[in-house]
């Protein structure tokens, strides 16, 4: 096996310094047009790659951002994913996936993001203590929350109008002539869940109508267990609000295996737009997140010497309303 080309050789064959070398792989590095061209065109006739891991052990910072996600079975996430490694990698950065076993950033995990010398991290489908977040600004590893929400963290927040779009929700409901109704859960905590809830609560309250509330954890297994238990138990709305897709699927399945006809005996919406609401027999109605502005955002917020260290602000981003079968 042939020995790696070292910096050293790109310098000689180049006939400018290591250090020039160096600088022509650094990121925002002062170099002129002149030395640059010498030193790639030397790079590419000996196939020389720099060792970034070498150089993040020195530089204290590699090109790689973390993205921390808690095992997630919602398809939005793994979407998000595809599209912050698409935008990073057009920014010259590789992504380094963090799988957390707990609802909340653990130490192992900033152990983790620490040894590889991440640029950032993002943080998804988990959340960060007040505690978490100092540790993080101690350690100066910029950090953003995606579509969360952790008041008092001081980390900046990219999420989705949460209420407002639940809020629309039900005004599209009453218009439809709906006149009760039920809203299915999130895990208790969740910033999403919370602020979908209040929207959607306090918009049908303005205009005289109650909601009941059922628990559920943004999965199919609950959305399925949810609808039947409201047929089992005769509490069966004109419309359901389910807190994801993928559990308002698991709604429509129990629905459908009872004889219960959407949208004619009850209307049903969802809230993601991930790819199988469009499908058939689903062809759920739902509310998209603005998914490409909140990852261009995020990418921003992170990057951005200056912004990125400062306290954190929330950041809310409108989406848009999909219309489809099940109103």
């Amino acid at each position: 096996m042939e020995n790696q080309v070292t910096a050293h050789e790109v310098a000689k064959l180049a006939g400018v310094s290591q250090s020039s070398v160096s600088r022509v792989f650094t990121k925002g590095a002062s170099v002129s047009k002149e030395t640059r061209k010498k030193v790639l065109e030397a790079a590419d006739q000996l196939g020389y790659r720099p060792n970034e891991y070498a150089r993040s052990l020195i530089t204290r910072r590699s090109s790689l951002v973390g993205l921390v996600m808690k095992g997630v079975s919602n398809p939005y996430y793994p979407h998000a994913v595809k599209k912050f490694t698409a935008e990073l990698k057009k920014k010259g950065y590789s992504v380094l996936l963090i799988d957390t076993d707990d609802v909340e950033l653990q130490m192992q995990d900033i152990d983790a993001l620490l040894s590889y010398h991440v640029a950032g991290v993002v943080i998804m489908d988990a959340t960060a203590s007040f505690q978490t977040a100092e540790m993080l600004k101690r350690f100066r590893i910029p950090a953003v929350l995606f579509n969360r929400v952790v008041p008092g963290s001081g980390l900046h927040s990219v999420s989705c109008e949460n209420e407002e779009a639940a809020r629309e929700i039900a005004r599209l409901l009453i218009g439809r002539g709906c006149e009760s109704f039920t809203y299915v859960g999130g895990r208790e905590g969740a910033s999403t869940h919370i602020e979908r809830l209040k929207g959607f609560t306090e918009e049908l309250k303005k205009h005289g109508f109650g909601c009941q509330v059922l628990p559920g954890d943004f999965t199919y297994a609950a959305g399925y267990r949810n609808g039947a238990e409201l047929i089992e138990s005769g509490r069966l709305t004109d419309a359901v609000f389910a807190v994801t897709d993928l559990m308002a699927y698991g709604i429509y399945d129990a629905f459908r295996d009872r004889g219960i006809r959407v949208p004619e005996q009850v209307k049903l919406v969802g809230f993601d737009d991930i790819e199988m609401s469009s499908w058939s027999p689903y062809n759920l109605s739902t509310y998209v997140h603005p998914v490409d502005r909140m990852v261009a955002l995020s990418i921003e917020l992170l990057l951005d010497p200056v912004r990125s260290l400062e306290d954190g602000e929330v950041h809310y981003l409108p989406g848009e309303m999909i219309l489809r079968g099940t109103t």
